[in-house]
C-alpha cells in the first residue's frame, strides 16, 4: 500500500522512527510523498532517496551523534568557546558534520538534490525549517521560490541542515538571496508535526500516516542559578520538549504513530547503543500496535465524506 509521511522533530530520539518505518514496510507500506521537521527531516530524506527502514536502522542504530556536536576554531577555544561561539555565530556548534554526514549518504544513492527525488518537477520530500529574520514558517524546497532561488537546484542536505539548527545549539544557516539574508534554524520552532502538509480537497488516494514521539517525563523548574549557556540551552529544550504536548484533533490522531521515549532528551548526543535499541524497539511496537486498529476505508468514511 502506498502512504504518505509525516515525521515530527525530536533530536537524537528520531531513531524510534526507524523502527516504525521498518515494521509498516514490512507489512507492504511504500512511501509517495514524504516530510520532516528537524531530525524528522533526516529520516525523509534518506527515505526520498532510495533507502529502506533495514537500511536505515544500520545507518542511523549506529551513528555517533556525539559527533554532530562539531566546533570551529572559535568554538573550540577552552573556556570562552561557548560564549563567543554563541555571541559571534549564535550557536555552540557549527552543524558542518551533519550536512556533510547526510550529503555523503544521499550521494551513495545519487540524490543529492530536490529535481532528483522529483515527480514531473514536483518534490515527492518537503522539508521544514524556520526563517527567524523574516519570522515564516518555510516549506523546501517549495518556499525558496519566494527568495528567487531554484527549488529543484537546491542541495537536500544543506535543507535538512537548516531544519535541524536547533536555536543556541547550532550556529544557524544563512540563506541569503537577491536583495538580502535571512537566518533559518529548526523548522520545530514553528511546526514541528505538520501532518496537514499533503491532505487533499476530498477523498485521498492513499493515507498521511504520521510519526510524531511523547516523552512522559515530568518537567523540572529552570535552575536560575546556572550560567548564561546552560539557561540558553534549557530554553532550545523546552521549545523542543513542549511540541511533545502538541494536542492533536480526532482525525489528525488516528492516522498518527505516537512513540514513547522513555524521558530521553531530544538533545542526547551521547546516547548509548542500549538506548537507541530501545528506541527502535519502541517505535516497531507502536508502528504494529497501529496496524492492529487502522482501516483506512473507515478513516475516510468518518472524517473525508463530509
Amino acid at each position: 500500500m502506498y502512504a504518505d509521511a509525516v515525521f515530527e522533530g525530536g533530536g537524537v530520539r528520531a531513531v524510534a522512527f526507524v523502527g516504525a518505518v521498518c515494521c509498516l514496510e514490512e507489512h507492504g507500506y511504500r512511501w509517495q510523498r514524504i516530510a520532516g521537521t528537524s531530525a524528522g527531516s533526516i529520516v525523509a530524506a534518506l527515505l526520498a532517496a532510495g533507502y529502506t527502514g533495514r537500511e536505515m536502522r544500520d545507518i542511523i542504530g549506529n551513528a555517533d551523534f556525539m559527533k554532530f556536536m562539531d566546533k570551529d576554531r572559535i568554538q573550540s577555544l577552552p573556556l570562552v568557546g561557548g560564549i563567543i561561539g554563541l555571541l559571534a555565530y549564535k550557536g555552540l556548534n557549527s552543524g558542518n558534520y551533519l550536512e556533510q554526514w547526510v550529503g555523503e549518504l544521499l550521494r551513495a544513492k545519487g540524490r543529492t538534490k530536490f529535481r532528483d527525488v522529483s515527480v514531473k518537477g514536483r518534490s515527492r520530500l518537503k522539508i521544514i525549517a524556520a526563517d527567524v529574520t523574516k519570522k515564516e514558517i518555510l516549506i523546501l524546497p517549495d518556499d525558496l521560490a519566494k527568495y528567487g532561488i531554484d527549488p529543484m537546484e537546491f542541495e537536500i542536505a544543506r535543507a535538512v541542515r537548516m531544519s535541524c539548527s536547533i536555536p543556541f545549539y547550532f550556529t544557524p544557516v544563512i540563506l541569503s538571496y537577491p536583495g538580502g539574508s535571512s537566518y533559518i534554524v529548526d523548522g520545530g520552532i514553528l511546526s514541528n508535526f505538520p501532518v496537514w502538509l499533503f491532505d487533499v480537497k476530498g477523498i485521498p488516494r492513499w493515507p498521511t500516516i504520521g510519526f510524531r514521539l511523547c516523552n512522559g517525563k515530568s518537567r523540572q523548574k529552570a535552575d536560575w542559578k546556572k550560567g548564561i549557556l546552560s539557561f540558553a540551552l534549557d530554553i532550545a529544550e523546552t521549545i523542543i520538549d513542549r511540541n511533545d504536548e502538541i494536542y492533536l484533533n480526532d482525525k489528525d490522531a488516528v492516522r498518527t504513530i505516537t512513540i514513547p521515549t522513555f524521558g530521553i532528551k531530544a538533545t542526547r548526543f551521547d546516547l548509548t547503543r542500549d538506548e537507541s535499541r530501545r528506541l527502535y524497539d519502541s517505535g516497531y511496537r507502536k508502528a504494529r500496535e497501529f496496524l492492529e486498529s487502522w482501516d483506512f476505508d473507515k478513516y475516510i468514511n468518518r472524517y473525508r465524506k463530509r
